[in-house]
């Protein structure tokens, strides 16, 4: 469940459907919206209004497909989905122009965050990252400036610009700053919560984006126990049914083995009641395509609060 920018693609003239409109997997993949999100979406704001085929699946018009496309943009720029998901599109589109400074303005903060990096002042940077805490509040700090300044660490990693010593030093440097944020705002698990277990599968070392899952659960009233990285399928089985988990939360980086992220998830699937759900996230780009059965998508971490409401209207119904 680490941070993940999705980009739009282009959809295939076999995928247009009568009138222009586009079946709900088009939609997923020209968004960047997952199937579930647009579903929940459809139920809590009354959008989209997707029209039936003659089949009876969802079809969207392409007027409401570029809507979601700019409010995809709007949630990468840290807005929030109820803030702004029911709202017409040239309100979207006005409220994407006034973000576009924004956007500049925290690029220029990374960048002096990540010299900070370079030049070793930790306590410099751990410093400033609690203040971006104090200053936003635990969860607007996670969402809109932990997950895109992660990214922003990864792509400077890949094309050289930093060393392995250095992202180390940024990702312990994170997990201080979160671990004692979480301390500090620690809260009794809230009523009718799911147990959620975390962890990463053998071969997958990146924690950051499964501390910050932790985060966005343990605000929302979640029990959270962390398994941290490289565990067995097998183990992880054990650890929910020692800890009666109610969802098992997994992270894949881009690193992850494509084939072997998906067997695993089908052998997790397998081995768990049916009654505890698999939750999948991060920015591996298999999570983008089709899941096995059974597993949750998600896509970011601002839906989080979501994908637990949903949760919860399911555990009360059963």
């Amino acid at each position: 469940m680490i941070p993940s920018t999705r980009y739009a693609g282009s959809t295939s003239s076999t995928a247009l459907r009568e009138g222009g409109a586009l079946p709900i997997a088009a939609v997923e993949r020209e968004t960047g919206l997952s199937k579930d999100t647009l579903r929940v979406w459809e139920r809590r704001y009354g959008f989209p209004q997707p029209g039936r085929d003659g089949a009876g699946e969802r079809i969207y018009p392409a007027e409401q497909v570029e809507r979601l496309r700019v409010i995809a943009r709007l949630l990468n720029a840290g807005e929030r989905p109820g803030q702004i998901v029911a709202l017409p599109l040239a309100e979207l589109r006005q409220r994407l122009q006034a973000s576009m400074p924004l956007a500049r303005g925290m690029a220029l903060e990374h960048e002096a965050l990540l010299t900070m990096l370079r030049r070793c002042e930790i306590m410099d940077l751990r410093r400033t990252l609690n203040q971006a805490v104090m200053r936003l509040g635990l969860a607007r700090f996670v969402t809109e400036q932990l997950a895109p300044l992660t990214v922003h660490v990864g792509e400077a990693w890949m094309r050289g610009e930093i060393q392995v010593f250095e992202e180390h030093m940024y990702t312990e440097s994170v997990v201080a700053v979160l671990r004692g944020a979480l301390g500090g705002s620690a809260a009794l698990p809230g009523p009718g919560m799911p147990r959620v277990l975390l962890g990463t599968l053998p071969h997958e070392h990146h924690l950051l984006g499964l501390l910050m899952a932790e985060t966005m659960l343990s605000l929302e009233g979640c029990e959270c126990v962390s398994l941290g990285a490289n565990t067995p399928v097998a183990e992880i089985v054990r650890a929910a049914q020692a800890n009666r988990a109610q969802i098992v939360g997994l992270s894949f980086s881009p690193a992850s083995n494509t084939p072997q992220l998906q067997q695993s998830l089908m052998d997790l699937r397998a081995q768990l009641p049916a009654s505890v759900q698999v939750w999948a996230g991060g920015s591996h780009p298999a999570l983008r395509k089709r899941l096995p059965a059974g597993v949750v998508a998600v896509d970011r971490l601002e839906q989080i609060p979501e994908l637990l409401a949903v949760w919860k209207a399911q555990a009360q119904a059963a």
